[in-house]
């Protein structure tokens, strides 16, 4: 078959890109031929992969989504496909992949009613409406458990419509035979000594994955104890205002800012606690990265994924309503005790054994190419 895959944006570190390509390139595998529309391409073009740019600009995100749909519709009739797979909410979808969380719940719940009469709203609910709306055929892949019910209260989207996934975390997340050596070799690298406690936050978009949380919780600590804890953050955004704030709160020779890159699998063997303090996480792919490669993890119960860290028993999950405070004494008593980051670890590997966290793409291929499940 021709498929097709739409996404706004593609760089190579973002869980939704990521996942795409792996969907695509199973997809590719399978032996059919992968198409590509998009706004702005980062990265290397896999080979076999036909990937188009759409030449279009505008001063709003809502009128530019609207152009880049008009080009890729008028491309589609002169060259149709078997197949138009989503990774962003549009009209037209054959399959949406939902890595967002519903837009009509945000804006009743979160948002000034008058947020409604603005053109941004108008343009996300209708697009959002094109992928739900009980009158149209779009097959939902699901990777939160969370949104669903948000869906169907809003749109009374046929059940049937939807497919829950399992997580697809890569396999070289998990921790290798030699992860004790590859540890040590990391912390050499960085100057870390035995005795120092190196928090890894990953994830571009600062603001919503709560660095601020972290620098704030990380400066809570006592001096003794701040002193020998280094923060390490990943991630494709602008790092300016979190370092002003850590410069402020006088911890910014502790943190250091790093962009996107391929080893992260080096960062989560040799960090001593993954903080996750998001705002809001449809799921929160790097929580089963740490996970599968025995690294503590402590974060917001908001993501997606949280249920899991609380299943495996290999952190802690801050509640809602979110206190700041609360975080800090997490984070303190979690510093504090070895023996429990331990345990953490051991029960993280022995879940990774355990769980199916892995087969994501494998299952959303066969949705897309009709197969049984």
């Amino acid at each position: 078959m021709q498929l097709a895959f739409v996404l706004y944006k593609y760089f190579p570190y973002g869980g939704l890109q990521r996942d795409f390509m792996r969907i695509a390139r199973i997809c590719q595998q399978r032996g059919h031929q992968i198409r590509v529309y998009t706004l702005i391409w980062e990265g290397d073009i896999p080979p076999g992969f036909e990937v188009l740019v759409a030449p279009v600009k505008a001063f709003s995100n809502h009128r530019r989504n609207e152009k880049f749909s008009a080009w890729v519709n008028k491309d589609l009739a002169r060259r149709p496909v078997d197949r138009l797979v989503g990774f962003n909410k549009m009209p037209g979808l054959d399959v949406y992949y939902a890595a967002d969380p519903c837009f009509e719940d945000k804006a009743q719940n979160l948002r000034n009613p008058l947020y409604r009469y603005w053109g941004r709203y108008k343009h996300f609910a209708e697009y959002e409406r094109a992928v739900f709306s009980p009158a149209v055929r779009t097959e939902i892949l699901m990777i939160s458990e969370v949104q669903k019910p948000l869906f169907m209260k809003h749109y009374r989207t046929p059940e049937e419509r939807f497919h829950l996934l399992p997580p697809g975390i890569a396999a070289d997340r998990r921790a290798p035979p030699d992860a004790a050596v590859q540890r040590k070799a990391f912390r050499a690298e960085f100057a870390l000594k035995d005795t120092d406690l190196l928090l890894l936050q990953v994830g571009s978009g600062f603001k919503t994955k709560g660095l601020d949380r972290s620098i704030a919780a990380l400066a809570s600590l006592p001096e003794q104890l701040r002193q020998r804890t280094r923060l390490m953050v990943i991630g494709q955004d602008d790092a300016k205002p979190f370092q002003l704030q850590a410069r402020a709160a006088g911890v910014s020779d502790q943190v250091l800012f790093l962009k996107g890159r391929d080893d992260v699998p080096r960062f989560l063997l040799g960090a001593d606690l993954l903080i996750h303090p998001a705002y809001n996480e449809n799921t929160g792919t790097v929580l089963l990265e740490a996970l599968v490669a025995g690294l503590p993890v402590l974060v917001t119960d908001v993501c997606g994924y949280a249920h899991y860290i609380e299943e495996a028993d290999s952190g802690r999950v801050v509640p809602s309503p979110f206190q700041q405070q609360q975080l800090n004494e997490m984070l303190k008593q979690i510093l504090q005790d070895d023996q429990v980051r331990r345990r953490w670890h051991e029960n993280a590997l022995d879940f990774a054994d355990r769980a199916d966290l892995y087969s994501l793409p494998e299952k959303a291929a066969a949705v897309i190419l009709g197969e049984s499940v």
